[in-house]
């Protein structure tokens, strides 16, 4: 059975992408893909820099994460929008997962995996520029996109109490993303 990674670029407590990450992690549950949700508040690291990397090594929180991604075949990832582009928690993840590992292949945390990409945010665009920059940092790095791509605006009002989605267009456009991700996951797994 294939296995999915889920998780939002994030570290808010109520962030609305987390809530997003969640809704699709249990849509792919439902379609019989194993999923994995992660939240990168579990996984604290430095900021990357490559001195440090050579004085201290991997960090802790990185050689804990990089297996999950590793032995994922497909990873979907809600991304929030800072200034039109990733949030620097996302991103500082990435560069520390794309490090070289002692007899692993290069990028092999995300090299081959595919990738479904979602973003929300209460405004009107929805996180629908940091899109972009997501689909090609992945791209860039081993990772086949799906073209399904979500992007929600007015985020706040899309989310009942419980995380559920309230708005069945979104639900509908999610649930696309989803099989698309599935399907291709499934293919290549």
């Amino acid at each position: 059975m294939p296995k999915i990674i889920a998780f939002a670029g994030s570290a808010r407590k109520d962030s609305l992408n987390k809530k997003l990450a969640k809704a699709a992690a249990e849509m792919a549950g439902r379609l019989g893909i194993e999923v994995t949700f992660i939240d990168l508040t579990d996984y604290p690291m430095p900021l990357y820099d490559g001195d440090l990397e050579e004085a201290q090594g991997y960090p802790d929180a990185m050689l804990k994460l990089y297996p999950l991604f590793k032995e994922a075949d497909g990873i979907m990832v809600a991304c929030p929008e800072y200034n039109s582009s990733v949030t620097p928690l996302l991103k500082n993840t990435i560069d520390w997962l794309s490090r070289p590992q002692e007899g692993e292949p290069r990028l092999g945390a995300f090299s081959g995996k595919v990738v479904g990409i979602m973003g929300t945010s209460p405004g009107a665009l929805g996180a629908m520029r940091v899109l972009r920059h997501a689909r090609e940092i992945f791209g860039n790095i081993g990772c086949l996109v799906v073209p399904e791509q979500v992007a929600v605006p007015n985020g706040s009002d899309v989310f009942a109490a419980d995380g559920s989605i309230t708005d069945e267009a979104t639900k509908m456009r999610l649930e696309d993303m989803v099989k698309a991700m599935v399907k291709a996951t499934r293919s290549f797994a």
